[in-house]
């Protein structure tokens, strides 16, 4: 799902319109999800995500999804009252919690109910009838019980995608590691990821980029050493590679978020978010 670069977007009168919260899972289910997360729209507009490798279940408000962006931008309207919440399995793990290969699901939101029948259907009665700060506990119950079937994540793949993380890696070399073969290692990843091990590190890499945008705004870095200490071949190759997984260039998400933090500056909100998934808003393209 969508996660605003920054903890809000923009501000109405003399405080945030749009927020986002994130917090750690439970303990009962940190081996399949990474984060937990919540938010408020605050106006109507279109949601721009950006692909992180993983894949989340969100309840907005009428149906509980499973969200899945492969390796380029999508984009999905938001109305103003949309107060989504939803859970962010870890990287590596999802194939393994959904029971099916996240590489057959299409790109965007697949309802939970075609893939776990009747138990998805009542936990979506569950939600619907229950106060918000019941959600992400139900959400959560709910993958607890499919752990306990038996649907644990296996330690390799979390591995395998912990490690293209590094973008000097080779998926021979890890394969070697893991011990398993690099067929076994490609097949791994699609099943869990829907991604190929360059695909993953593709992702990856730009995420790490994502991570220097404070730096970036704030002048203290430039888009050509970031480029070259990221390994990318040089600016043109990390520009190309930016506008395909986001949809603008690098200079254009850098004045997003100088922009917006003018913004929380002059509403002096300190809140300040870690996500580095998508953009509220289509206005920095």
């Amino acid at each position: 799902m969508g996660v605003p670069l920054r903890a809000w977007a923009a501000a109405v009168g003399t405080s945030p319109a749009s927020r986002y919260w994130e917090s750690p899972p439970p303990a009962n289910v940190a081996t399949a999800v990474g984060r937990r997360w919540q938010g408020c729209a605050g106006w109507d507009r279109e949601l721009r995500i950006l692909p992180d490798g993983c894949a989340d279940l969100v309840w907005d408000g009428h149906e509980l999804a499973v969200v899945r962006i492969a390796d380029a931008p999508e984009r999905r309207a938001l109305p103003a009252t949309a107060k989504p919440s939803g859970v962010r399995l870890r990287c590596g793990a999802a194939g393994s919690v959904l029971g099916t290969a996240l590489s057959e699901l299409p790109r965007g939101a697949t309802r939970l109910v075609d893939l776990w029948g009747s138990r998805a259907a009542q936990a979506e009665e569950l939600l619907a009838e229950s106060p918000r700060s019941a959600h992400l506990p139900i959400v959560e119950a709910l993958i607890a019980e499919r752990l306990r079937d038996d649907n644990r994540p296996g330690a390799v793949a979390v591995r395998a995608a912990r490690q293209l993380r590094t973008t000097s890696a080779k998926p021979a070399d890890i394969a070697t590691e893991l011990g398993i073969s690099e067929r076994g290692l490609r097949r791994l990843l699609r099943h869990e990821t829907g991604l190929s091990a360059k695909q993953l590190q593709r992702v990856h890499r730009f995420q790490q980029f994502l991570a220097r945008l404070p730096a970036l705004a704030r002048g203290t870095a430039s888009l050509a050493a970031v480029a070259a200490d990221l390994s990318y071949a040089d600016q043109s190759h990390l520009g190309r590679e930016c506008l395909r997984l986001s949809g603008s260039s690098p200079a254009t998400l850098v004045r997003s978020w100088a922009r917006q933090d003018r913004l929380a500056e002059k509403f002096q909100t300190p809140r300040r978010c870690p996500g580095k998934l998508g953009e509220h808003d289509d206005r920095s393209r």
